[in-house]
C-alpha cells in the first residue's frame, strides 16, 4: 500500500511539472498579430443636439368684421398663395354702408362748393359761397360807412346816420367772420366724411379673408353658413418651406455656434440625412435649463414636416485635427474602453477615452499618442504576452467621414 501511494505521488508530481513547462512554453511563444498606428486626420467638429421641426410661419385667420360666412373655398391640405381668397363674409351690409358714406361725402362737398365726386377736398375759404356773400356785404357796408362819414364832416349827414352805418358795418364784419368759421367747419366735415368713406371701404374689404403668406391649410374650424363674430377662427394656415428646426445647445458648447453653420439632421423612421443652415440664435441662455435656443432653416424635403422630433449635428469646424485608431482595435470590458499596444515585443493594455466614431474608426481623446501601434482584433491577448507584429491594411478613408453624412453615434 505504501509503495502504491508513492507511485501515485510521483506520477502526479510529474504531471504538474509537464503542465508548468507547457504553460511556460506558451508564454514564451510569440503570437502573430496585425497592428495599425494611431494617426491624426482632419475631420469636422460637431455638436450633437436634439430638437423638433416647426412651421416657418403659423397663423390663425379670422374675419375683422361680423357676419354670416357666405363662402369658404379651402379645406385641410389646401395650398394657398399670398393674397388668395380664403373665406367671404356676406358683403351686402358693408356694401350699403359704403354707398351711404359716399353719399354723405358728396353732400358735404356740395355744401362746401366742391363737385359731388372727386378725391381733392382742398378749397380756399374765400371761394366758399357763404364766405363770398358775407365778404360782399362787408365791403358794401364799409363803403356806406365811409360815404356817410364824409357827408357828416360836410354837415350833410346827421350823427344818427353815422351811428347806423357803423352798426351795419360791425354786423357785416361779424357775419363775415362767422362765414369764415362756418367754412372751416364744412371743410372739417368733408374730411370726416372722407374718413368714414375709407372706413366703410375697408370694412367691405375686410369681409374677404385672404391668405397673408404662401402656405397650407392645417385646420378649418368654421363652416359655411355660420354667423361669425370679429376674431372668430376660420382657418389655420402654416408655411412649411423652409421648416424651422428648433434646437437647444448646452452651455459648455454654446460659444461655438454661429449663424450660417451647417446642420445635419435625422428624423425617426427615415434613414436620409437632411441638411439645413443655422439662421437664428437666442441672445441669452434659458435661466432654468442653461441651454441656448437656436433655430435652423431646413428645406422641406422627403418626409420632413412640422412636429417631428429630430437628432441634429451642428458642424462648428469644417476641419479639425483628431487622433484616431481603427474601430476593430477597440475592446470594452467592465465599462472601460481599451486598446492593446505593443512595446518591446509584448502586448500592453491601455485604457483610453473615445469621442467621435465613423464606420471603421474611432477618435481617441486621451490615453494614446500619435504613431503608437495598436493591435487589430486583439481577442484574448493579455498584457505581457509576446507578439510578432505585422502591419494591417491601410484603413484611412479617402474623404472625411463626416462629409458622408452618416448617422452620428453618441459619445
Amino acid at each position: 500500500m505504501v509503495i502504491t501511494g508513492l507511485g501515485i505521488t510521483v506520477l502526479v508530481s510529474c504531471g504538474k511539472g509537464d503542465l508548468s513547462k507547457a504553460a511556460g512554453k506558451a508564454e514564451m511563444a510569440e503570437r502573430p498579430v496585425r497592428v495599425a498606428r494611431a494617426e491624426v486626420r482632419a475631420m469636422p467638429r460637431m455638436i450633437h443636439v436634439n430638437g423638433s421641426l416647426a412651421a416657418q410661419e403659423q397663423s390663425t385667420l379670422s374675419a375683422k368684421v361680423t357676419g354670416r360666412l357666405e363662402r369658404l373655398s379651402v379645406d385641410i391640405g389646401s395650398v394657398l398663395r399670398q393674397g388668395e381668397l380664403v373665406a367671404q363674409i356676406e358683403p351686402r351690409d358693408y356694401d350699403l354702408g359704403l354707398q351711404q358714406a359716399a353719399a354723405a361725402l358728396a353732400q358735404s362737398r356740395a355744401a362746401l362748393g366742391l363737385p359731388l365726386e372727386g378725391d381733392d377736398d382742398r378749397i380756399e375759404l374765400e371761394r366758399v359761397t357763404a364766405v363770398k356773400q358775407a365778404k360782399a356785404v362787408l365791403e358794401e357796408s364799409g363803403k356806406n360807412r365811409d360815404r356817410v362819414q364824409r357827408l357828416s364832416v360836410s354837415g350833410i349827414a346827421s350823427q344818427s346816420e353815422v351811428d347806423t352805418v357803423e352798426s351795419a358795418h360791425t354786423v357785416a364784419l361779424a357775419r363775415y367772420e362767422a362765414a369764415i368759421e362756418d367754412g372751416r367747419g364744412r371743410m372739417a366735415t368733408v374730411a370726416q366724411r372722407r374718413a368714414e368713406l375709407e372706413l366703410a371701404r375697408k370694412r367691405l374689404a375686410d369681409a374677404s379673408v385672404r391668405a397673408p403668406f404662401d402656405g397650407t391649410v392645417q385646420a378649418r374650424p368654421a363652416s359655411v353658413g355660420e354667423y361669425v363674430a370679429a376674431g372668430t377662427p376660420i382657418v389655420q394656415l402654416v408655411k412649411t418651406d423652409p421648416l424651422r428646426l428648433r434646437l437647444e445647445v448646452p452651455e459648455r458648447e454654446c460659444i461655438l455656434v454661429r449663424t450660417g453653420q451647417v446642420v445635419l439632421l435625422l428624423v425617426e423612421g427615415d434613414t436620409n440625412t437632411y441638411r439645413g443652415e443655422l439662421a437664428r440664435l437666442s441672445p441669452a441662455l434659458d435661466d432654468q435649463t442653461r441651454m441656448l435656443r437656436v433655430e435652423a432653416d431646413v428645406p422641406r424635403e422627403g418626409s420632413l414636416r412640422p412636429g417631428l422630433f429630430a437628432r441634429a449635428r451642428i458642424i462648428v469646424t469644417e476641419r479639425e485635427q483628431a487622433l484616431t485608431v481603427p474601430l476593430e482595435a477597440l475592446t470594452t470590458f467592465a465599462g472601460l474602453e481599451k486598446v492593446v499596444g505593443v512595446r518591446e515585443g509584448k502586448a500592453v493594455e491601455q485604457v483610453i477615452a473615445t469621442g467621435r466614431r465613423g464606420p471603421d474608426w474611432v477618435e481617441v481623446l486621451s490615453g494614446l499618442e500619435a504613431g503608437e501601434a495598436v493591435v487589430l482584433s486583439p481577442g484574448s491577448l493579455r498584457t505581457g504576452q509576446r507578439v510578432r507584429a505585422s502591419h494591417g491594411p491601410d484603413r484611412s478613408p479617402s474623404v472625411p467621414e463626416a462629409n458622408r453624412e452618416k448617422q452620428p453615434s453618441s459619445k
